[in-house]
This record gives C-alpha cells, structure tokens and sequence, in this order.
C-alpha cells in the first residue's frame, strides 16, 4: 500500500504529470465516445497529420508553405479518387471472384485430405479427416458469406460513402491550412507550464514522423514489386494480394504470417501442391525477407526504437480495445506510450531535464 501511496502522492505534487495524465485519460476517453459519431472527423484528423509530414519536408527543402499545402493536396485528392473510381473496383471484383471459387477450393481440400488416413495411417484416421474438412468448410463458407455481405453493404451505404468522400477531404484541407491556428487553440486551454507535456509531443512527433513518411514508402515500394513478381509467375489476384501484402507491413511479424494464408491459399487453388506453388509461396517470402532487413534499415533514417516483444504486445493489447483499428494503429500509439514512459519522472537526476523545448513545426 505504501508504493501505491508514494506512486499517487508522486502524481498529485507534480503538476505536470497531473496535467499529462488528464490529457492522455481525456483524449483516449474522447475517443472511445465518440469514434462512432465522429468518425469523418476523427480520418481527417489522421489524415491532416500524415499529410503535414509531406508539407513539412517540402518546406524543409525551400518550397513556400502555401505552395506546399496546395501540391500535397491536390496529389492527395488526384490518390483518393483513383483509390476510389480505379483500384476499390477492381479490388471488389477480385474479392468476388476468389470468394466464387471457394467451393472449388474447398472441394479440392476435400479430395487432397481424403487420401492422407491411406497415404499416413498413424498420423490422421478418415473420421479425423473427415471431422477436418467438415469444419474448414463451414468456417470457408461462413467467410465467404460476410465477405460478399459487407460488399453488398458497402453499396446499400452509397451515398454515406459519397458524403464522407466530400466533406474528409474539405477537413482534411483546413486542417492543414490552419494547423497553426488550430494548434494555439488547443493549446490556450492549457498551462503555461507544460514543459513534460510538451518534451513527450515532440519525442511523439518526432518518431511518428519518421515512422508514417517511411511506412507510406514502404507500402507503395512493397506493393508494387509483390505485384510485378506476382505477375511475372502469372498468380491470381496478383493486385489483391500485392496490396494485402504491402499494407501487411503496418502490423509487423503478425501480418507477414497473416497474408502468407491468402496467398498461399491463391496458389493452392490455381496450380494445387505443385512446385509452382512452391515458387508463389518463395517469391512471398523473399519480398518480406527484403523488405525487413533492406528495405527498412533504407527507408527509415531513424527506426522507431521499440523492442519486438513490445510491439507484439501492443498489437494484442490495443486490438483488443479497438479492434482492427486498435491493430493497424498499434506502432503509433505504442510510440506515444513510449514517450510517456521515457518522460515519466524517475529517482535521481533527468538527463534532458535542462534541454530547451524545441516545438514542432
């Protein structure tokens, strides 16, 4: 009791910590609230951020500001329309596509699986194998079924999606052009002694700058030579699985195994266990291969220095909260948990207590 006693009496006689520990329950409680509600609101938000990292980079190399917000957007506008009208169309048709053949590839399982209790009698008996096929067909089948329903949702919700199509792009644009404003808003409803608020902002927003400019490269540069290469063997769904796979890597190590079903999966259903399967499932492996240990020490001029074990952890941990979005934005929000705990007053003397406070632009 005693520990738990000094660690409250720690909080309560130090106003900044106070006011950082509000801050994080305030805005994580906001969020919780109102993500449902404010959902447009809250993708621009995220949105304006990982655009502001392209206007500051621009303006870091002489472009003026206003110059700046108008290329960054207009690309942005020109991506989201083709994103829209020309990749999400195709993308849906392949889906429909693959998820047609999942009786065809169910009923391939079934014979392969079928001969195993002759081929292996030790290890699998034909109820074992039975009771297999039995299951993977449900659970196929019950797959396939909400797939082609959240499709057919998608287009019953029509004109939301046109709505969210207009109005995110609007918030996104004043959100950029009137970050400074914005920004003292928010910040005169605060103290002017801020100091540990402010050292963790900027270590956050140092790290997520590094992390979204690296991580948008990484994905564009992974999905199109998971596309080529998928192409060059003459695999299915080449476009669907390149994008899969090159947005598998926000998720470190877990989306690499995850993706490594549906492609494995397209390679068995078109040329079953054969070596050109093998060849499919090799050429996947290569590209994560080079994607880990060259392309990211390359992209990334300062790797987010956060422990495998971590990382791991909070993909489980805030997936569990939020779901999907709790996993796609995992790294990210374990690099502002980070920054707390490196900000968090120890016994003994801060090393970068005395450091001047440098805003961010």
């Amino acid at each position: 009791m005693n520990i738990i006693s000094n660690w409250f009496k720690t909080i309560s006689e130090n106003p900044q910590l106070t006011l950082l520990i509000l801050l994080l329950v305030f805005v994580t409680t906001s969020i919780l609230l109102t993500a449902s509600i404010l959902a447009p609101f809250l993708a621009a938000v995220v949105l304006a951020y990982l655009l502001q990292v392209f206007v500051d980079r621009l303006e870091g190399h002489g472009v003026s500001p206003w110059l700046s917000i108008a290329l960054v957007f207009v690309v942005f506008v020109f991506l989201t329309l083709a994103v829209v009208f020309g990749l999400i169309p195709l993308l849906i048709r392949q889906v429909t596509q693959l998820t047609r053949q999942a009786p065809e590839f169910i009923a391939y399982l079934q014979e392969t699986v079928s001969h195993l209790p002759d081929e292996y009698p030790s290890l699998i008996t034909p109820a074992q194998a039975s009771q297999v096929m039995d299951q993977l067909q449900t659970e196929v089948l019950d797959f396939s079924q909400a797939l082609v329903g959240s499709l057919g949702g998608t287009v019953v919700g029509l004109m939301t999606w046109v709505v969210y199509l207009i109005i995110v792009p609007l918030m996104v644009f004043f959100l950029i052009k009137d970050k400074d404003k914005v920004v003292s808003w928010l910040a005169s409803f605060l103290p002017r002694d801020r100091e540990l608020t402010g050292r963790v902002w900027v270590e956050v927003h140092r790290q997520l700058q590094n992390y979204v400019g690296g991580k948008a490269l990484e994905i564009l540069i992974v999905s199109g030579v998971t596309y080529i290469t998928f192409s060059f063997i003459d695999l299915q769904y080449a476009l669907l699985l390149a994008v899969i796979t090159g947005f598998s890597v926000l998720i470190p190590y877990i989306g690499a195994a995850v993706v490594a079903l549906p492609v494995a999966t397209v390679a068995v259903l078109q040329w079953g266990f054969t070596s050109d399967a093998g060849v499919a499932m090799i050429a996947y492996g290569v590209i994560q291969a080079l994607d880990g240990n060259v392309l990211v020490p390359f992209v990334f001029s300062e790797v987010v220095d956060i422990h495998p074990v971590a990382i791991i952890v909070a993909i489980l941990f805030f997936g569990g909260i939020w779901g999907f979005w709790g996993v796609f934005f995992a790294i990210p929000l374990a690099v502002v948990v980070q920054a707390v705990i490196g900000a968090w007053p120890r016994r003994g003397p801060d090393p970068v207590q005395n450091e001047p406070l440098n805003r961010p632009s």
